[in-house]
């Protein structure tokens, strides 16, 4: 297929953020006696952190307002941000596009991080709609952020190639229909 627009995942896509993610959510599951593994951390890759938060609260009998700590994990992150860099591969890909064809972010993460991080790598610009976690209510792995990417930039799902670095966002690009690119696998290959 000859993709009409191109769909993009932040985090562990487009740039290289899930070790300093991790390392918020120690600082986070230390203050709070949460446990939390960094495996699990990874296989919960795509999910909001208001809902892991939620999801441990309910696991573990703990007492804390999830949305407070997901804000709390947003701010533990934002000092880590002057050295996120770029994954070169993908974004050499959405580089190459950028212009010819429609492209979109769609992230699980919160719209601010997503956008502050895009904006350091410096191509903010380059996407015409940027959907987060905060813009759909069914998170990855339904295909809600990524079906709104695609209405937001006016192309059918059909006609959309989406990147992802996460068995759950390669779960939510396959149920909107779309052409699934795992960027694990782009990566490997390439380094």
């Amino acid at each position: 297929m000859t993709p009409r627009a191109l769909i993009f995942d932040c985090d562990g896509t487009l740039a290289d953020t899930m070790p300093l993610h991790w390392q918020a959510w120690r600082v986070i599951a230390d203050r709070h006696g949460i446990h939390f593994t960094e495996d699990r951390f990874y296989r919960l890759g795509g999910v909001p952190s208001r809902d892991i938060l939620k999801m441990l609260r309910e696991e573990q009998n703990l007492n804390y307002d999830h949305y407070a700590l997901s804000l709390e994990k947003e701010h533990a992150f934002m000092p880590f941000l002057p050295t996120v860099q770029g994954i070169s591969e993908v974004v050499a890909i959405a580089r190459e596009h950028h212009g010819k064809l429609p492209m979109a972010v769609a992230s699980g993460g919160k719209k601010r991080v997503v956008e502050e991080v895009l904006r350091h790598l410096e191509i903010h610009h380059w996407f015409g709609a940027i959907v987060t976690s905060e813009d759909v209510i069914r998170q990855k792995p339904a295909p809600d952020i990524f079906l709104e990417a695609a209405r937001r930039l006016g192309v059918e799902p059909q006609f959309c190639r989406a990147y992802e670095d996460t068995d759950l966002g390669m779960e939510s690009i396959r149920s909107a229909g779309m052409e699934a690119v795992d960027v694990r696998t782009l990566v490997s290959v390439v380094r």
